[in-house]
């Protein structure tokens, strides 16, 4: 029962990281190079920068924590950066980081799932890891497109061609 429940955490934390990916691309798809990079005011950062900063947060928690691999945060760069990659460019690296985070989730077995670890100072067992992911992800995911729907004024369609008032 316990591993049958794992599992099923893990199908659902790797299906909502493929639906931020998606959201995420389809967000890109309508800016610029130098939409991607813009800085609305001071307290915001730029949707590179969070693309940048997903990345670290994803390969500092999942890929060097859960997974046991190793990554080189640099996470005040993620957030100071004004300009280098183009969109191409970091979509890659994004969906590169993806795909190693989703394998370091799927490859854990129940033991790297129930071990507690340190990352940032937090105590978080390999669960807790994965649902930090997946939400940081969502909550970044949501800021990306929110500021698309802003610079564009357009809806972004993520859900077109769906009913979801079907029950």
């Amino acid at each position: 029962m316990e591993k049958a429940m794992l599992t099923e955490i893990v199908e659902n934390a790797v299906y909502r990281i493929d639906e931020n990916t998606r959201m995420v691309q389809k967000s890109l798809a309508h800016i610029d190079h130098e939409a991607l990079w813009h800085v609305p005011n001071r307290a915001m950062n730029s949707i590179a920068n969070l693309i940048l900063h997903l990345c670290g947060n994803m390969g500092q928690y999942a890929i060097a924590s859960l997974g046991n691999g190793s990554y080189k945060r640099q996470r005040d760069l993620e957030f100071s950066r004004r300009s280098g990659e183009t969109k191409k460019e970091l979509l890659q690296l994004l969906l590169d980081t993806v795909e190693k985070t989703k394998a370091a989730i799927q490859e854990s077995t129940v033991e790297e799932l129930l071990k507690k670890r340190k990352v940032q100072g937090y105590r978080f067992s390999g669960l807790g890891i994965v649902f930090h992911v997946v939400e940081h992800y969502s909550y970044h995911t949501g800021q990306i497109a929110y500021l698309v729907k802003q610079m564009k004024h357009i809806d972004l369609g993520f859900y077109d061609g769906i009913d979801l008032n079907a029950q």
